[in-house]
């Protein structure tokens, strides 16, 4: 019972398949191969947009490359405080964009408020030259609370951030899980809703290893090649990053891959709604769920091989109580996850609940 992140699962067999085929003979080195051309070309057509498309093999390094693109050293960041450039890169984002600070807003809250990005940019840098003057507003798909930004809502904070000078960077990680649960398509909630540059993610959903940078904005991109190169992130034998994508997107794979990985959660938490001992801290809006639980839980469900972690207490509603007895774990499906699991891991629970 593997609910610990969608990172834990391998390529789906599409994926594996294409990958084999793009093994056999000997092709172009650094992006020049058929298969990252194609997969270039495929990006373009699935958001519709004649796009500046990069591909590489990390989520961090295509968050860290975009933003080195889009700020400079003295700059900062803005993004909502959970997200995963603030708290889960380490100092990659600072260290690529030579020292760009990261500042995040409305941490107890599920996701980024335009009323708090509005009130923070109409402030401005305090005492220039000595406070750093926002230049990109990031934002997160599905966000680190599981949660989505609508159409509607990545419009107006695009909006907030350009009328104020910004720039607006996407990390996408999850992004094909927000495209099934909102049911639009990636051109509305990208380019058309405002965003700048995605960085679209299928390494959680299908893929071994594979990020595009989508640069919309295509005068962001000017550095990326030599960014990318002096990083040490141009991969030689680039097949293997543009075959992942072709096999990915072929037929809409990757949305039959977060379709599956969505249901499977929703699944999941009709069943945890029904138990008195647990609470479903946020809206499950796609494969990801935060749940409060008895500690004597956790360590029984885990003892019996439930895989899932826990979650900062501080990044919980500020009215949420929790008290010495109790956690809050996350648990992640995948395009791997079965019903049987889910099933599995629910009896558990009614057996040590």
């Amino acid at each position: 019972m593997y609910f610990g992140s969608d990172n834990q699962t391998g390529a789906s067999e599409q994926v594996f398949s294409v990958l084999q085929q793009a093994n056999q003979g000997v092709t172009a080195a650094y992006g020049d191969d058929e298969w990252s051309k194609k997969a270039i070309a495929d990006i373009q057509n699935l958001f519709e947009c004649d796009a500046e498309v990069f591909l590489v093999s990390t989520g961090t390094a295509a968050n860290s490359l975009a933003l080195a693109c889009m700020s400079a050293p003295w700059d900062s960041v803005v993004c909502h405080g959970q997200a995963h450039i603030i708290n889960d890169e380490l100092t990659a984002p600072e260290f690529f964009t030579g020292g760009a600070r990261l500042v995040g807003l409305d941490t107890r809250l599920a996701k980024l408020s335009a009323d708090s990005l509005q009130r923070y940019l109409a402030q401005g840098a305090a005492h220039p030259p000595h406070n750093a003057i926002p230049s990109v507003l990031s934002l997160t798909q599905l966000n680190e609370s599981g949660q989505v930004y609508s159409v509607d809502e990545v419009i107006e904070l695009c909006q907030i951030a350009h009328n104020h000078g910004l720039t607006v960077h996407m990390d996408g990680a999850r992004f094909a899980n927000a495209l099934v649960a909102l049911q639009c398509s990636p051109a509305d909630l990208t380019w058309k809703a405002g965003v700048d540059v995605l960085c679209l993610g299928a390494t959680k959903n299908g893929a071994l290893s594979a990020e595009a940078v989508v640069f919309f904005n295509k005068s962001l991109a000017k550095n990326f090649v030599a960014q990318r190169k002096r990083s040490g992130h141009l991969i030689s034998k680039s097949r293997w990053l543009g075959a992942q994508f072709v096999g990915w997107l072929q037929n809409n794979h990757w949305l039959a891959l977060a379709s599956h990985a969505n249901r499977m959660a929703a699944k999941l938490t009709e069943a945890l709604r029904q138990h008195d001992c647990c609470t479903v801290a946020w809206p499950v809006k796609g494969n990801e769920l935060f749940v409060v639980m008895p500690k004597e839980t956790i360590s029984a469900l885990r003892a019996q091989g439930a895989v899932f972690y826990e979650w900062p207490r501080t990044f919980l509603p500020e009215d949420f109580e929790l008290d010495d007895t109790s956690d809050v774990v996350r648990l992640v499906t995948s395009f791997r996850t079965t019903e049987e699991e889910v099933e599995q891991f629910i009896r558990l629970l009614n057996r040590n609940r």
